[in-house]
This record gives structure tokens, C-alpha cells and sequence, in this order.
């Protein structure tokens, strides 16, 4: 991605540790630094990491590793084979470097530890991989050079720096007049390396820069250069949304100001030190993050010429946090107080990150990351504060970081996430000046697997505006190529039958069998289920009844009405094969559930406590709420103790108790715990959880796990893995093998099997919102206004068109929430008449329509 010219001809491309430990990866150095040489017509300057690893092993050295004089042995031996993997000679490329690296393990400083020794001996990777380096990359035929980066990069002291940080974690000059500017350009090749992490100290010797030193070094030579850019290069394609290692489906994030970079890069972002922003960023200098081995990839490009995208650009994860909290009522109003507790910190070496204060509290989190956090430090703290306020250490704490711009004016988008974090321990919230980050920090057990859940929950509440294609880049699984492919929907094959039967009228349901068929013969092949029931409230139409009954399905009904629909729609069906699980249903209805001889569920004791001659000697199933539940949206979470559903864990012996007195035999358990649900463990704990209520009612023979099997509406959803949660169910079904599993799957099976459509009434622009109205609304599909649900949309007369635009796509009922979606992409051209075609809408459409604002139904199709 090179860079416009800002100034000199100069561009710097720095190369960390894993990019130059192999022969291959030198190579694409090369490669890459002639071809920016060639694009910018001027120079490249390549600074260089340590090889991957070696910087550990100088650490351990420097700090007095009694094996020291063994591990330089193996850094001189690892060395001296990887020039000999280059088809180099070690003795003349590296025989001095290394001799100087021996003699540094016989130092007499080296029994003090002494700081400047220390420095020397840290020094040593950059130095040896640069030297290695330019002698490969002039074999293979480069005109590169060598530079000392002491001799261009000047230490700085600061106020109140320990020794320890002006020798070994040093700042540098970012200024230099055209003089230095010159000096540096008069070195004659057209490529030149140098080393990161090293500059020069006031007394002459050696400097480090500490963690990030590398990428700092690059930033400095670019910003002293006034270089036309600085690119990165590292073993990922530049910033994401989240740990792509941790959340599969975060964003790589293409276009950043330094602001929004320098806060990602602060809060955890491990990809780019925080410390190398400041030095481009007062320079004007553009800076990129850029993958080695993937260089077509766009990387992340951060300058200061980026058009402001409000939103969450990012969520990271921090660990090992330490909250010092201290507290007295002697500091309200207190003059100087925190000038007090502040000195303290100073005095002990430490940089307080956070700060939340109250009229009696004020608590601080160290960053280890950014401190020498030991417990005699933090002892030797806690006795120097105690002399003038109560303190209490909180540690390991996780600090979890919302960056974007605009946080206070995200707030009202943030409700699931504010939820979610409501169930942990919140010990800190603390909001930044600069309006950039929102900060929790919470116990760091309870920040484990939290970060995908906030970083969905994020996308679906808008705030993260993954649709600014500006900003947001592929997700990380897409660059891995690890994507389950989303099936070509059968519509776009049946689109000349759809144009037709749209000629009878819209809004209409188009319902495809052979989709519901093929849904049903998937789930059959999951051998660990034993009893399979379709959940008609999902999509009643007698066509589809008929398919899954055909298949061998049983159906689930919520409602006697349910019941009767079914035993109506499929002659001769046989009533044992319906399972009957109403919530709060009038008794009668369960009166004549069991008299119609269909299986019933109650889920509360009260049922048998009111209407005792309606359950004796009746076999039933019991509906448990285990106390917590799950799903994509708070409306579709059908466990916990705010679910209307099922029978409290704590009441169960009571309910044994009742039916043993009736004469009621429980013979099934059931505990659905919400929608959309994906993961293996949801399903492992509750049949763990059933199993153990089952063993203790002892005569229990099928534990059903509900439905709510997730389908893929979004572009960028996947395929639910069946075979991942076939393989989780036989593990299962392993450790509980005395037992039948059950499901009542309903959207699975009939979501993909339905289009809703609808035709284009009117196409509005309003104050640059442009809107396209159809003639359905909430009244024939509910579930955008009832869950927040996506549905694709597409222009099904215009379905190949080019000249793709935004739009809100609206309905004609008298309510603000009749939307489908917003920023829609659709044909440009699209106008009234048009027939459009809303997707995945064979679960919950039919049969949540109404007649609101006296709308007609939508009309009813099958295609076979």
C-alpha cells in the first residue's frame, strides 16, 4: 500500500521478529523494499526486530540467568545456522558480532547487572539479524547498506524517569533540522537497514526503548525523515475489532486516525505500540500495518486525513490489571489530597492508568504492561498510602475496552452490552475524557470467553458500523479462508415462478417443500437424537405439517388449537407423536390435551395444587428452568429467573412430592433455554444439568433440549455446523446413556424454505435518508420490529443489477418500528412496482401476522 509523498523520498518498512527468521520471509523483504523504492522513485530505510525469540533469551541474560553462559551458546550456535541457511559464511558475516556478544557474558559489569551492561546485551539481536540481513539481501543482489541506529537515534531524559527507564525504556528525539536530514541522506546505497529498539544514551552508550521498541524506531526514523510513510510489517494484516485469535468474526480495520489507533493500540491491540503513534502523528506522517506473508491484503492504514466515522472501532481485552482502592472520609473537600496519593505512586515508580473517584473512594488500575508491578512493589505502595487512607489490592482484574469515536453519543446503543456486564462483578467503569473509550474492568475469570459475546452484541445494536466499508475491512475467518459457505438460496433458481405468482397479488408467502425436506433429513442423520418434533408454532401451513410428518417428525404444539390444526391438517395422525407445552394455558386446554391422548408438559406445581382430578395417574413430561438462559435477542431467552417459563430448579422436590401424592409419573424433561444458540457447552450443561434432576425423580426416560437451532440471515452469518453439534450430542449422549434426547426444532427447519413478497410502493429521499416503502409491513413480518431481526432483501425484478445504494427498506403500518432494515443495499434504480423479496421468512411470519391497521394477510404459496 505505498504511501503519498509527504515530504523527503524516503519510506520506511519495519520487519518484526517472525518476519525475519526464515530465508523466505528475507526474500519478500527484498522483494518488497525494491518495489517501494521503485513506486516512490527515492530510498527505503528497513529496520529490522531481533530474531523471533532471541530478545527473550537477552532478557533472561541480562537479568542474571545462572544458565546465562549456556543460552549465549545457543543464540551463537542458532545464528550461525541460519547464515549458513542463507548460503552465507557465519565467520565472515557474524564472526565479530558474535564475539562481541560472547565477551559481553564475561563483562565484569555483568556480575552488577549494571543498567548500561544490560543495554548492551539487549541490543545484541537487532544488531546481529540487521548485520545477517544486509549481508543476504547484497548477495541476492540489492544495493542495501548498513546503518547503526546510535548513530541517528538520540536518548531523552524525563522528569522523574527512574534510572532503570533512561537506560532501559528511553524516549528519543523526534525533532531534527534538514543538517541531520542531509547527514542521513548522503549514505550512498538506495536501500539501507537498520535496527529497531536501540538509540544512543546521553553518556555515549547504549539505550533501549523497551517493549515496542521496534516499531517506535521505525515511527522516529519516519517522523525525523519527514518520510512519505512508515509501514509495518508483521505476522497479522493490521488492526482488528477484537483478538481475531479470540473472536473468530472480528473485522480487520483498514482506515483509522491516529486517535482511534492510538486508543486501540493503548488498550490491548498488541499488534502496534502505543508509544510508536506519537511520533508520526506529530510528524503528519501516514503509518500502515501490514501482513508479510499476506501483502495483497490491505492492512491497516492510520493518517490524519481519514473521514470521522463515529462508532466502536474496536473491544479489547487486558489482563492482569491491578485496582488499588483507597478510601477514607478525611479526603472530601480535602485540599491536596490527591496530590498526596499521587506523589506516593511516583515515588514507587508506578503510572496509574485509570481513575474513578467518589466522595470517599478514589480507586486506580496499574497497568503491568506499562509498570514493574511486583508484590513488594505493590507492599511497599500499600504501607505508604495506609498512613493516610484505608487500601485494598484487587488483582488479576481484566480491563475490557470499548475505542471509538463518539463513545457518550453510543451510549443508547450499548443496552445489550451494559446487560452483559451486569451479570459479572464490576469493580470499575471508567469513561475517557477524549470521548475515545468506555473501560470495565471486572475479575479476570469473568472476562474469559466475553469478548466474542460483546463484539456480537455490538454489531447487532449498530454501534460497531461494520457496514462503513471505509473502516471495516473482511473478518479475520473470512482472511483464513475457515468460512462455512452460505448454500445458494433456492430462490434464485425459482425466480421467473416467484415473478409470476407475484402477478396474483403481494404481499404473498412463497413456502419451497424440498428446502423443509432436505432440513428434516439433516437433522435425521444426527444419530445421538432419538425423537425429533417439528415446533409448528414456527410455520403452521398443512403442506409443511404433511412434509416433516412424512419424514418421520412428531409435531410440537404450544396452544390446544395447536393440536387440533395438527390432528386436522395430517388424517390419521397418530396423537402419540404430538407433544403438547403450553405456558400458562387455560386448564382446560390441558383437559383436553390428555383426552385427545397427545404427551403433555406442565411447567409449575401450582397446575397439580389447583386442578389435582385433571393429573392423577397421568404420565407427563415437566418443564425445568435450570436458571439461566440464551439466545440472540432478550425476547427469544426462555431460561432464567425474568422467563415466564418452566419450573424453578429450587421447586423440584416439591413437584416430585406432589406427584407422587396424585399418582403421576414423570417420564420426560424439558428445559429450552432460549434461540439461536451455537455453542457445543450450551447443550453439554444442560443435558448435564437434566440428567441429575431425571436420576433424582428416577423414572425419567427422554430429556428434551428444546430447538432454537440458529439459521444464517445475514450475509455474513454461517451455516449452523451440524456436525460439530452432532459430534457434542454423541459425547453427551455417551455419559448419559440411560437416557432418550429429544428436540422440537421449528425455524431450522422451514426459515430458509421461505421468501416473503412484496411489492415496491414508493421510493423517498428525506434529508439524505433514501427510503423504499413495500406494501407489507410489521403486520406480515414482525420479527425486524419485535426482535431487532435481520432479514436479507433483495430487488427481485432488478436481482443482477450493478448500481448498488442504501436504503431503508419501510412498510405502511402507522408505527416507527415498521422497518425491515436500514442501509439496505439495493439497485439504485429500484422504483415503485418493483417486486421485492425478503428471505429466510418461513419461520414466525404467517403465523405472527395480523390484521393491524385492518392489512389484509399476506396470501399463502407452496412450491413443490
Amino acid at each position: 500500500m505505498p504511501s503519498p509523498s509527504t515530504g523527503t523520498p524516503w519510506v520506511v518498512l519495519k520487519f518484526g521478529g517472525t518476519s525475519v527468521s526464515q530465508r523466505h520471509r528475507w526474500d519478500t523483504i527484498g522483494r518488497l523494499a525494491r518495489k517501494r523504492a521503485d513506486e516512490c522513485g527515492g530510498r527505503v530505510l528497513v529496520v529490522v526486530s531481533a530474531l523471533s525469540g532471541v530478545t527473550n533469551e537477552l532478557t533472561a541474560i541480562a537479568d542474571g540467568a545462572a544458565d546465562a553462559s549456556t543460552r549465549v551458546d545457543a543464540l551463537v550456535e542458532r545464528h550461525r545456522a541460519f547464515v549458513r541457511e542463507l548460503e552465507l559464511d557465519p565467520d565472515a558475516v557474524l564472526g565479530a558480532s558474535l564475539d562481541g556478544l560472547c565477551a559481553l557474558a564475561t563483562d565484569p559489569r555483568a556480575g552488577t547487572r549494571a543498567l548500561d551492561w544490560q543495554a548492551e546485551v539487549l541490543a545484541q539481536g537487532e544488531l546481529l539479524s540487521s548485520t545477517l540481513g544486509a549481508a543476504y539481501l547484497h548477495a541476492q543482489g540489492l544495493d542495501i547498506g548498513w546503518a547503526d541506529a546510535r548513530d541517528w537515534l538520540d536518548a531523552i531524559e524525563l522528569p522523574n524517569q527512574s534510572d532503570w527507564g533512561r537506560r532501559l525504556s528511553v524516549s528519543c528525539r523526534r525533532e531534527a533540522d534538514d543538517d541531520w536530514r542531509t547527514r542521513f541522506s548522503a549514505q550512498p546505497t538506495r536501500l539501507l537497514i537498520t535496527q529497531g529498539f536501540i538509540a544512543r544514551h546521553g553518556d555515549g552508550g547504549t539505550a533501549v526503548l523497551g517493549r515496542g521498541g521496534s516499531d517506535t524506531s521505525a515511527a522516529l526514523f519516519g517522523g525525523l525523515l519527514r518520510a512519505r510513510g512508515v509501514e509495518i510489517w508483521t505476522d497479522v494484516p493490521g488492526m482488528f475489532t477484537a483478538n481475531p485469535r479470540e473472536v473468530p468474526d472480528a473485522r480487520l480495520l483498514t482506515r483509522l486516525d491516529y486517535a482511534e489507533a492510538q486508543e486501540i493500540a493503548t488498550t490491548g491491540a498488541k499488534v502496534l505500540h502505543p508509544r510508536s503513534l506519537g511520533p508520526c502523528r506529530v510528524s503528519g506522517v501516514p503509518m500502515s500495518i501490514l501482513d508479510t506473508e499476506r501483502p495483497g491484503l490491505p492492512g491497516t492504514r492510520i493518517d490524519g486525513s481519514a473521514a470521522p466515522v463515529p462508532g466502536v472501532k474496536a473491544i479489547s481485552r487486558r489482563n492482569g490489571i491491578v485496582l488499588v482502592s483507597m478510601e477514607t472520609v478525611g479526603m472530601w473537600q480535602s485540599v491536596g489530597f490527591l496530590a498526596d496519593i499521587f506523589e506516593r505512586f511516583r515515588r514507587h515508580g508506578l503510572s496509574v492508568d485509570l481513575i474513578g473517584s467518589a466522595e470517599t473512594n478514589v480507586t486506580v488500575s496499574l497497568d503491568p504492561s506499562e509498570n514493574l508491578v511486583s508484590t513488594d512493589v505493590l507492599a511497599r505502595l500499600s504501607e505508604d498510602l495506609a498512613q493516610i487512607c484505608r487500601v485494598k489490592v484487587i488483582a488479576p482484574c481484566a480491563a475490557i475496552t470499548l475505542v471509538g469515536l463518539g463513545m457518550r453519543s453510543l451510549l443508547h446503543k450499548l443496552s445489550d452490552v451494559w446487560a452483559t456486564f451486569g451479570r459479572e462483578r464490576v469493580h470499575m467503569i471508567s469513561q475517557s475524557s477524549n470521548d475515545l473509550n468506555l473501560t470495565f474492568v471486572i475479575d479476570e475469570a469473568d472476562a474469559d470467553g466475553l469478548l466474542p459475546v460483546l463484539h456480537a452484541e455490538l454489531i447487532d445494536s449498530g454501534a460497531m458500523p461494520v457496514y462503513e466499508t471505509a473502516v471495516f475491512g473482511p473478518r479475520w475467518k473470512d482472511i483464513l479462508g475457515t468460512t462455512r459457505p452460505r448454500p445458494v438460496p433456492w430462490w434464485r433458481g425459482a425466480r421467473e415462478r416467484l415473478l409470476a405468482l407475484a402477478e396474483a397479488g403481494t404481499p404473498r408467502y412463497v413456502y419451497h417443500l424440498p428446502t423443509v425436506r432436505e432440513r428434516a433429513r439433516q437433522l435425521l442423520a444426527v444419530g445421538a437424537i432419538d425423537r425429533r418434533y417439528y415446533a409448528i408454532k414456527a410455520n403452521s401451513h398443512p403442506a409443511i405439517l404433511r412434509a416433516v410428518a412424512a419424514e418421520g417428525f412428531g409435531l410440537e404444539c404450544v396452544s390446544v388449537g395447536e393440536v387440533r390444526h395438527v390432528l386436522a391438517s395430517v388424517p390419521g395422525f397418530d396423537p402419540a407423536r404430538v407433544l403438547f407445552t403450553p405456558s400458562f394455558a387455560p386448564i382446560d386446554e390441558y383437559r383436553e390435551a390428555f383426552e385427545r391422548g397427545v404427551n403433555v408438559t406442565v411447567d409449575n406445581c401450582e397446575l397439580l395444587q389447583r386442578w389435582p382430578e385433571v393429573f392423577r395417574g397421568r404420565s407427563l413430561w415437566l418443564r425445568i428452568d435450570l436458571g439461566h438462559g440464551d439466545g440472540h435477542h432478550e425476547k427469544v431467552t426462555t431460561g432464567g429467573k425474568a422467563s415466564k417459563f418452566g419450573l424453578a430448579a429450587g421447586r423440584v422436590e416439591e413437584f416430585i412430592e406432589l406427584a407422587r401424592r396424585l399418582d403421576v409419573r414423570v417420564t420426560g424433561l424439558h428445559a429450552h433455554l432460549g434461540s439461536g444458540v451455537e455453542t457445543r457447552e450450551h447443550w453439554r450443561q444442560m443435558v448435564d444439568e437434566m440428567a441429575g434432576f431425571a436420576r433424582r425423580i428416577g423414572t425419567v426416560e427422554v430429556l428434551d433440549i428444546g430447538g432454537g437451532l440458529p439459521i444464517p440471515y445475514a450475509a455474513d452469518d454461517e451455516p449452523f455446523d451440524l456436525d460439530d453439534w452432532a459430534a457434542g450430542l454423541a459425547e453427551v449422549k455417551a455419559l448419559h446413556p440411560g437416557f432418550q434426547l429429544a428436540i422440537e426444532p421449528g425455524r431450522f427447519m422451514v426459515a430458509e424454505s421461505g421468501v416473503l413478497l412484496a411489492r415496491c410502493s414508493q421510493v423517498v429521499e428525506k434529508d439524505g435518508v433514501h427510503r423504499v416503502g413495500m406494501d407489507a409491513g410489521m403486520n406480515a413480518l414482525i420479527r425486524p420490529a419485535l426482535y431487532d431481526a435481520w432479514h436479507d432483501i433483495v430487488n427481485l425484478s432488478r436481482l443482477d443489477a450493478q448500481d448498488i445504494a442504501d436504503f431503508d427498506v419501510v412498510g405502511p403500518i402507522c408505527e416507527s418500528s415498521d422497518v425491515f432494515g436500514h442501509r439496505v443495499k439495493l439497485p439504485a434504480a429500484t422504483e415503485a412496482g418493483d417486486l421485492m423479496l425478503v428471505s429466510d421468512a418461513g419461520a414466525y411470519g404467517y403465523t405472527m401476522a395480523s390484521t393491524y391497521n385492518l392489512r389484509a394477510l399476506p396470501a399463502e404459496d407452496i412450491i413443490e
